[in-house]
């Protein structure tokens, strides 16, 4: 039987430092070590992430799955049980070795039913609605001292993708017919940040603000929470991550919703960004994530275009 060993971390400026120590203490015999490529964000979901899925294809029945704590492996409740419902198809144990899942037997079923144990279903949901919490709160007050500092003058946000010192050197290669692509793939960052560094530089824009459109109004959808996980992980645009950003959380029994007001132009590319939940080659769909991005598709269908009355 093999020892398999998960290791994540969440951006390229940490190590595995850590996990390496609490899972060398724990006298793993022979891992078979799989490690996400530095940055692989916790909001991915784990049968999408990479190396996990190397994992999967790996394994045999009666292998061990190891991880140092539970959030190097999932996100939220829906992960959770999504991963457990995989390694119990596939005969897999878990063993997490710090934190407050540590000493629990999550692949523990039920003899007859085959079923996940109720009590650790509800301790499992429990822990996990903790610490949605935690992040949910982190997030609101993140909210409100950006706010606090707005008020006195100073400007919050993300710092700009493309560094200030690269800048100038972007924009006069932009004049001298370097493509914004080229520019991305030189710079590594995404053609949306080359654009905005750019942007009174490309062509027709006085015509084009000059002729466009009557603005549409924004209008609130209700996203379902495997949507809003997705996106989190998404590379999107300034205007689709502001409103991801500000959308309020609703508890609808063991998930949740994220309310999202935004102009139906881009409720329309949020659901665009969500077109790998169907499935691809690399990575088959989960059914729950297909079900919700066709929720989500049916109430951004309904919008009309043009200004909301």
């Amino acid at each position: 039987m093999a020892n398999l060993v998960y290791k994540r971390v969440s951006t390229d400026q940490q190590s595995t430092a850590r996990q390496d120590l609490v899972l060398t203490e724990a006298g793993i015999e022979d891992p078979v070590v799989f490690e996400e490529a530095p940055g692989t964000s916790s909001r991915l979901h784990p049968l999408q992430r990479p190396k996990f899925r190397a994992l999967l294809d790996y394994a045999r029945p009666g292998d061990t799955v190891h991880i140092s704590e539970m959030f190097r492996l999932v996100r939220g409740t829906g992960h959770i049980l999504d991963v457990l419902d995989v390694l119990h198809r596939d005969r897999l144990a878990l063993r997490i070795h710090d934190g407050a899942f540590s000493a629990m037997d999550l692949t523990a079923r039920h003899p007859r039913t085959g079923e996940l144990l109720s009590t650790v279903k509800f301790t499992v949901q429990t822990l996990a609605a903790a610490g949605e919490l935690q992040r949910d709160l982190q997030r609101e007050l993140t909210y409100d001292g950006l706010r606090a500092a707005e008020a006195k003058g100073n400007k919050g946000g993300r710092r700009p993708a493309v560094a200030a010192a690269q800048t100038a050197d972007v924009r006069t290669a932009y004049l001298e017919g370097r493509s914004i692509a080229a520019l991305a793939r030189d710079h590594r960052v995404s053609r949306g940040a080359i654009r905005t560094a750019v942007a009174d530089l490309l062509p027709d824009r006085a015509a084009a603000e000059e002729d466009a459109p009557a603005p549409e109004l924004p209008v609130t959808l209700d996203m379902p929470g495997k949507i809003a996980d997705h996106l989190h992980t998404t590379e999107l645009e300034p205007a689709e991550r502001a409103a991801l950003d500000q959308g309020v959380t609703v508890r609808r029994g063991q998930g949740y919703t994220l309310r999202v007001t935004a102009v139906p132009a881009v409720h329309r590319q949020l659901l665009d960004r969500c077109q790998p939940l169907d499935g691809t080659q690399g990575a088959p769909a989960v059914p729950a994530q297909r079900k919700a991005r066709r929720e989500y598709e049916n109430r951004v269908s309904a919008l009309k275009p043009g200004p909301q009355r």
